[in-house]
């Protein structure tokens, strides 16, 4: 860049602007067709695409892992590029009701690549929930052979060296282990330039997640992983930490100014960390949240209104010309009444975060999960809201987008 005086330079606009429309005379006035780049957007970022089970591996306390490739019928040909800590959101039409789920990516990226030797796939590891509509589903219909329709990659809940310091703290709780199960492969195979200290936090030894290959990763990684496990009940034979992650945990092994801090795993634990980052005086940059779906126990919020608890509601639903009447209860979303009345409202993440459900309220009032509010300002001020975060405190209409 040159420097060639303070007037000469201020008026740089007006010189660029000059060759602009000198460009546009030259410019052949045919209307472009085509568009090269939205065209590669849209390859790389699908709406949706078709995974064939080609895998399933059965691990600790009733999880399992899916290994998918690319389904022959799918209009995608290949795995779209993704970073190690994104998801996947598969949908289901199960009985009248259509619904979404995110699942982190277990796998690492590398493995989705045409320079696998092993034919390109992506896995994800699920946890069974005891009365999960949707887990429970899955475990009675998912096969080796079963088709699903997926979007991926989604989320931003990834490594980025411009933001990020060399170190990654993880701090994982149950099935949150899966996004670092991704990275940790990506920073031992030489895919990904950083380190990791993982802490994962267990009930009992029998109930850690990848026992085994984070034991094996870790003396492949040359200094660059270490898993530090920390058990919540007494277990004797157990030589690692204790209790729960605490900052004092985190201290001892950590260099707390110059990593940054990745969070995934249960509801309960992100409130338990809440408190303990308080003591390591963290910038807001070095701390990522991943998104952890809907909230279940929505009553325990304080600021929940009390006469609003155990009540079922009125929702009026507006879609293009048509409108639809619903009920809703307090405890569980909008997004959660819309599905059960078999109205299609496209979601992925559950969390309030990616704005695919953002929708209008017309009237009435609605809870919002302070933790889980990813509109903009602007949304706020003119009332939209994400279904999947809220809560019917009253009788509401809502307009939603027709799909």
């Amino acid at each position: 860049m040159k420097v060639k005086g303070f007037f000469h330079d201020i008026k740089g606009t007006d010189r660029i602007l000059k060759i602009r429309h000198e460009n546009i005379e030259r410019s052949n006035a045919e209307k472009i067709k085509a568009d090269p780049i939205r065209r590669l957007a849209k390859e790389l970022h699908p709406d949706k695409m078709l995974l064939e089970i080609v895998k399933i591996e059965e691990l600790k306390w009733d999880a399992k892992t899916f290994r998918f490739h690319v389904s022959k019928s799918s209009k995608v040909k290949f795995i779209p590029p993704f970073q190690g800590g994104q998801y996947i959101s598969f949908k289901f039409k199960i009985g009248k009701s259509y619904t979404t789920r995110p699942y982190s990516i277990s796998s690492a990226p590398f493995e989705a690549g045409d320079l696998n030797e092993d034919k390109p796939f992506v896995e994800v590891t699920i946890k069974k929930k005891e009365k999960g509509f949707i887990s429970e589903y899955i475990w009675e219909n998912w096969k080796v052979g079963s088709e699903i329709e997926a979007t991926m990659p989604l989320g931003e809940f990834y490594y980025e060296p411009l933001r990020d310091y060399d170190t990654i703290v993880a701090i994982a709780g149950g099935s949150g282990i899966t996004p670092f199960h991704s990275m940790a492969r990506e920073i031992v195979y030489g895919k990904l330039n950083a380190k990791m200290k993982l802490f994962y936090g267990s009930r009992l030894e029998k109930d850690i997640l990848f026992k085994e290959e984070f034991e094996n990763l870790q003396e492949k990684s040359d200094g660059k992983l270490q898993v530090i496990n920390v058990l919540s009940d007494e277990d004797s034979t157990f030589e690692g930490e204790s209790g729960f992650i605490t900052s004092d945990i985190i201290k001892k092994y950590s260099d707390i100014e110059k990593s940054s801090f990745f969070i995934c795993g249960p509801q309960v634990m992100y409130k338990f960390l809440s408190k303990e980052l308080l003591d390591l005086n963290l910038k807001r940059k070095q701390v990522r949240r991943e998104v952890f779906g809907e909230t279940h126990d929505v009553y325990s919020f304080v600021d929940f209104k009390e006469e609003a608890k155990g009540k079922t509601f009125n929702i009026k639903v507006h879609i293009g010309e048509k409108t639809i009447d619903l009920k809703g209860y307090s405890g569980e979303s909008v997004l959660t009444a819309l599905e059960k009345e078999g109205i299609r409202h496209d979601s992925h993440c559950r969390s309030g975060q990616c704005g695919f459900c953002r929708s209008r309220l017309l009237r009435g009032d609605v809870y919002v999960v302070s933790e889980n509010d990813g509109r903009r300002e602007a949304d706020k001020i003119e009332g939209y809201f994400h279904p999947c975060s809220s809560y019917p405190l009253s009788d509401i209409e809502i307009k939603i987008p027709q799909y």
